[in-house]
């Protein structure tokens, strides 16, 4: 776990890196002693009105579909209750841990703006589950997106109350009620509103977006260095990438991504090479010479969708809310569409991403197009087959990447005897993103190995002191070029290295990578 300081949850947002520290490295959760002044307050507001003859949504009514029944003062613990019990619904796989961790996080940022009504003890309870490393157990399927992620919710609420499982920091699953008591923790009696209040939100879906947003700043940078190790191993020309060339068109990201590509490539000998008269070739492939467009558009979404995620972490997402001036009034906050978007586009990017990738991949295995170098890099073609089989891994994972890029925002299913008539999908559309972000991983560490191989090759020409550097790197776990050996650990190797950003941390250490 890094060494990562404590995160205050106050009346405002938590920003992305707050949630990455907290869900990712296990950042402690500390929560202002003036939001929580505003969280009772809010509460004052719903137990006034607890006692109102007129009813009102979510404290003394049903919910959904039955929010015209009235419920009786002595049965709302009761409602509460029932609600989050019946809204844990969910099925299939356990959801990741940090993504857990980021819902629960995303929740208590949201009761803590003192909009919702709960009480304070509750709030802190989820910042007691999160300090405590108890996460609750939390299923695949069964949130729609609206009214927020509910069943994923309704999970989280249930560990509060003490009921369901959760898993330890160690992995080990636990009944809720004997981990609270291990822990020293009370489990929370919901009063009016609260069980409301703790299910509805795009928490679920937020947290992946911004998870995927950490993950993605990586991944771009990490595709630059992969464009720039392919084209230098195959001969490929770095003038393309020059500044003015990309202020020409003024698109942001583009000019991120070539800068990267030609600080990679200074001073590399193999370039320099065949720059002379004497090189025939006019232009490189659109997967070496375009890189920069295509990386730049995904960094431009990303970048959108960015802007969409704070605006989104800033929100007090409930239905009902208790607003600034006290009313408590409905609303339709809790649709997931801003989020479910941008989920969808950063899944055309991914795929995007990955499929300019296996091309330069691709390039290096065809005798014809790879600039003299031996067909699928094998040590002794024929008789060894080299690459050839990792770039069908790589392109069996783009094509799936092709099938996760259908947006899922786009299907709504009509739910809740059809008071929830057009459901957002946000979820799904996180889901499939955790996926797709996979799949790129490994394509891009499919295209470093192999374009590492064949910078070998290239021997006794040096590569460039940057593409050095990632070379010798990727040595430390992969050996060179040689007979046939089992590839899939190498390709897990490698995988490693970009997952965990060791990749771009080696090229850092020789020169500024953005």
């Amino acid at each position: 776990m890094r060494d990562v300081k404590n995160v205050l949850v106050s009346t405002g947002p938590v920003s992305v890196a707050d949630l990455v520290a907290v869900a990712r490295h296990g950042a402690l959760v500390e929560l202002d002693p003036a939001a929580l002044d505003a969280v009772e307050e809010s509460r004052a507001r719903i137990e006034a009105l607890a006692d109102d003859v007129e009813p009102h949504y979510g404290i003394s009514t049903g919910f959904g579909a039955l929010a015209t029944k009235h419920i009786p003062t002595d049965q709302r613990t009761a409602l509460q209750r029932s609600l989050v019990r019946s809204h844990a619904a969910g099925s299939g796989a356990e959801v990741e841990t940090e993504v857990v961790r980021a819902t629960m996080l995303l929740r208590l940022s949201t009761l803590m703006t003192g909009r919702t009504g709960v009480r304070a003890r509750t709030a802190r309870a989820y910042a007691d589950l999160l300090n405590a490393h108890l996460t609750p157990v939390v299923t695949e399927y069964g949130s729609l997106g609206c009214s927020g992620d509910l069943a994923p919710l309704a999970h989280c609420a249930l560990a509060v109350m003490g009921e369901g499982h959760v898993r330890t920091r160690d992995g080990e699953l636990l009944d809720t009620a004997d981990a609270l008591a291990a822990a020293g923790l009370e489990p929370v009696v919901l009063a009016e509103k609260e069980g409301l209040a703790l299910i509805n939100g795009t928490d679920g879906m937020l947290g992946q977006l911004a998870l995927a947003l950490d993950t993605l700043d990586v991944l771009f940078a990490t595709a630059d260095l992969a464009a720039a190790l392919s084209v230098e191993a195959l001969l490929g020309s770095d003038a393309v990438f020059a500044d003015d060339l990309q202020q020409l068109r003024p698109q942001l990201g583009q000019r991120v991504a070539a800068g990267n590509i030609r600080r990679a490539l200074a001073g590399s000998p193999i370039v320099a090479s065949h720059q002379g008269p004497e090189c025939t070739r006019v232009q490189d492939a659109y997967s070496l010479r375009c890189a920069p467009q295509v990386h730049g558009a995904g960094r431009d979404t990303a970048a959108h969708a960015r802007a969409v995620a704070e605006r989104e972490l800033a929100a007090a997402v409930d239905n009902p809310v208790v607003t600034l001036d006290g009313r408590v009034e409905s609303n339709g906050n809790f649709h997931g569409a801003p989020v479910a978007y941008v989920l969808d586009f950063l899944a055309i990017a991914v795929a995007d991403l990955a499929s300019i990738s296996e091309r330069r991949t691709d390039r290096f295995l065809d005798k014809a197009r790879n600039q003299g170098l031996p067909p699928f890099l094998a040590h002794d073609a024929g008789v060894d087959s080299g690459l050839m089989i990792a770039q069908y891994t790589a392109a069996g994972i783009v094509s799936e990447l092709k099938r996760l890029a259908v947006p899922a925002s786009v299907d709504s299913i009509p739910s809740s005897a059809m008071q929830e008539d057009h459901v957002s999908m946000g979820w799904a559309g996180a889901r499939k993103l955790r996926r797709a972000l996979d799949g790129l991983t490994r394509v891009l560490a499919i295209e470093v190995m192999t374009a590492t191989r064949a910078l070998d090759l290239r021997g006794p020409l040096e590569p460039a002191p940057v593409t050095g550097e990632l070379l010798r790197l990727v040595r430390t776990v992969v050996e060179g070029p040689g007979p046939d050996r089992f590839l899939a650990p190498e390709i897990e190797a490698v995988t490693g290295l970009v997952a965990s950003g060791q990749l771009v941390s080696a090229a850092r250490s020789v020169t500024e990578i953005d």
